[in-house]
């Protein structure tokens, strides 16, 4: 029962606390709420003051600042009175002293004339008093000077005359010596121009010769035999020039009983490829020669066209064979200008060539073509050559590793020598010391004991490292 009453009379206690706390914090916040309130009301009066009080400044500066305009204005109306009464004074003044001043200026003008006009009478006198002194003086000065320079004269007039004299013996002496050796270098040069003269004329008889050798090569390209052959032959040339003789045949015979001017045998995909030498020259003569008429080159335009297609054609259908030749044959033209005018003027031409796989050429493009050719030629050798190199590198290989292997065997015998080395070195050292110190008697020295053991201890280190 006893327990019973504590734990009543504790939890009395404990409510009659929280009552008197919860009372405390009422009075704060009461308290709390008027001081909030005070400050506001403060605030608000502090506001009404401030506002007050600016309204009052600006009042008063608004009356200030009228006050100064007012100031102003009347000390700009007392400035303007008193500028007018100085002008007025300085102007009468000033109207008083330009009268004296005008009055004082005329008379000092009549006094100067009268002054001038008196000494203008003396300086007259005196002038022509002196001038007539000095006429006379000047006289006989100038006849003494007259004197004086006609002896200076002629004492100069012959000096001048002597060196004259000698200056045109001076110049007919070098006048004759230049013409003398103008006449040398005229024969010089009359006997270089007989020397030049047989020149030209030795090449004029060249020329002659060349003309005759260049009418006897248009009579040669007349002949369609001959311009085929000529054809052929430079054909030829360029072939061997570049590719090697296994690469290519000259008048090679095809299965179906054709013979092509010349075969080239590239690797495959691309294989035999037919190049056949055509030259249509007599109708591109006559369609670039203006004195036929226009009607004439028009006609020769067109045999032209059809030459060059009729030739297309027989290549297309004679030298480009399925599974022995390649699908392109090549046709070649020996003169530039006419490939070019087929290029620059023919282009419908170019177009039915390569749709019947014909490939137009001239002696610049066929050798482009042919270094091609021979490019490929010399990947494939080195393709076939790729398994020797191979080889040949796998062996180089085994050569550089023994030479690494025994590399390293030399170089551990270096090692292992200048070990040796350093190990002879000392022992030399110690024997030396050893016996220096005989020869001064040191033996029992502790300078010489401590190297010593120094010596041995170095000595021993070498010999246990490891070799």
């Amino acid at each position: 029962m006893c327990y019973v009453d504590v734990a009543y009379t504790v939890i009395g206690y404990n409510a009659a606390m929280t009552l008197q706390i919860i009372q405390l914090l009422l009075l704060l916040l009461v308290i709390a709420m008027q001081v909030w309130q005070w400050r506001t009301q403060q605030q608000a009066a502090q506001q009404a003051l401030a506002q007050l009080l600016s309204q009052q400044l600006e009042e008063k500066h608004r009356l200030m600042m009228s006050e100064m305009h007012q100031s102003l204005n009347q000390l700009a109306d007392r400035l303007q009175s008193l500028n007018t009464d100085q002008q007025d004074r300085l102007r009468a003044q000033l109207s008083q002293e330009l009268t004296a001043t005008r009055e004082a200026m005329q008379a000092l003008q009549v006094a100067q004339r009268d002054h001038l006009s008196q000494s203008s009478d003396q300086l007259s006198l005196s002038l022509r008093n002196g001038l007539s002194e000095q006429g006379m003086l000047q006289q006989n000065l100038l006849k003494t000077a007259l004197q004086t320079t006609t002896q200076s004269l002629t004492q100069s007039i012959e000096s001048l005359t002597k060196i004259v004299d000698n200056r045109l013996e001076e110049m007919s002496g070098k006048v004759s010596v230049r013409l003398e050796e103008g006449f040398k270098k005229t024969n010089e040069t009359f006997v270089s121009v007989m020397e030049r003269l047989a020149t030209i004329d030795e090449a004029q008889k060249k020329i002659d010769g060349l003309s005759v050798n260049v009418v006897s090569l248009q009579e040669l390209l007349g002949d369609k035999r001959s311009r085929g052959a000529y054809g052929e032959v430079q054909l030829e040339g360029l072939v061997r020039n570049v590719l090697p003789a296994s690469s290519f045949a000259m008048q090679h015979t095809l299965s179906n009983g054709a013979r092509v001017d010349c075969a080239l045998f590239l690797p495959e995909p691309t294989g035999t490829v037919a190049v056949d030498s055509k030259f249509p020259l007599e109708n591109y003569h006559r369609m670039i020669d203006s004195s036929l008429g226009e009607l004439v080159q028009a006609q020769a335009s067109k045999l032209f066209k059809a030459d060059i297609k009729k030739h297309i054609d027989d290549i297309s259908t004679k030298y480009i064979i399925a599974n022995e030749t390649s699908d392109g044959a090549v046709m070649f033209i020996p003169a530039e200008a006419v490939f070019a005018e087929i290029h620059a003027y023919h282009g419908d031409v170019v177009d039915y060539a390569m749709q019947k796989r014909v490939w137009l050429v001239s002696p610049t493009t066929l050798m482009a073509v042919l270094n091609t050719a021979r490019a490929v030629l010399k990947d494939v050798e080195m393709r076939k050559q790729v398994h020797i190199i191979k080889d040949e590198l796998g062996k180089l290989s085994k050569d550089f590793d023994r030479f690494d292997t025994r590399m390293k065997k030399l170089a551990d015998n270096i090692r292992q020598a200048h070990e040796n080395a350093q190990d002879v070195h000392i022992s030399s050292q110690k024997i030396s010391r050893r016996f220096a110190q005989i020869e001064k008697v040191e033996l029992a020295q502790t300078a010489g004991l401590e190297a010593l053991e120094m010596l041995d201890e170095l000595d021993e280190a070498g010999k246990n490292t490891p070799t």
